[in-house]
């Protein structure tokens, strides 16, 4: 079975910018908001299909599967909701690959960082930008941000920093 173990953040600084390399996203999710979900994404031009399960703190299941780009395409215009949109920006900080998550339309101002550990007890050297953690809160999941967007996050002043 596929596991995916990973913490995620609020950013609160710039340190992240220099140096990252990224990627443009967009994804969609073919279920409603809830503890499971069936997402396709299409990012630098490939396209995958993936499964998440309920999540157990940083741990959950996931399955992905890479899809032809036509059909992940045709796929997003059966979701109910338009597609989440963001750049990537990937960066390593003390041998970890951390994933920067700029987003834009609706989500325009929400900055998350993002990094996927071996084992859940894994200790990880937090880097000096990012903020509040926000792995447990399920308001922070993309497949959430997509039905309710930016309303009722916890957002303060130094949660998002302009692009």
């Amino acid at each position: 079975m596929a596991l995916e173990i990973e913490r995620k953040f609020l950013v609160t600084g710039n340190g992240w910018r220099a140096g990252a390399r990224t990627r443009t996203i967009a994804q969609a999710y073919l279920t409603p908001p809830g503890p499971t979900s069936v997402r396709v994404r299409i990012q630098d031009g490939r396209a995958t299909l993936t499964i998440k399960g309920e999540s157990r703190g940083a741990v959950r299941d996931e399955f992905e599967y890479p899809l032809p780009l036509e059909d992940a395409e045709a796929m997003m215009t059966l979701c109910q909701r338009p597609p989440i949109r963001k750049t990537r920006h990937e960066i390593v900080h003390a041998g970890k690959l951390w994933q920067v998550d700029v987003f834009e339309g609706p989500l325009a101002g929400l900055i998350m960082a993002e990094v996927e550990l071996l084992r859940a007890d894994e200790p990880v050297s937090l880097p000096d930008w990012v903020g509040r953690e926000v792995t447990d809160d399920r308001r922070y999941r993309n497949s959430s941000l997509i039905a309710s967007g930016l309303a009722g996050l916890d957002l303060d002043a130094t949660a998002c920093v302009p692009a």
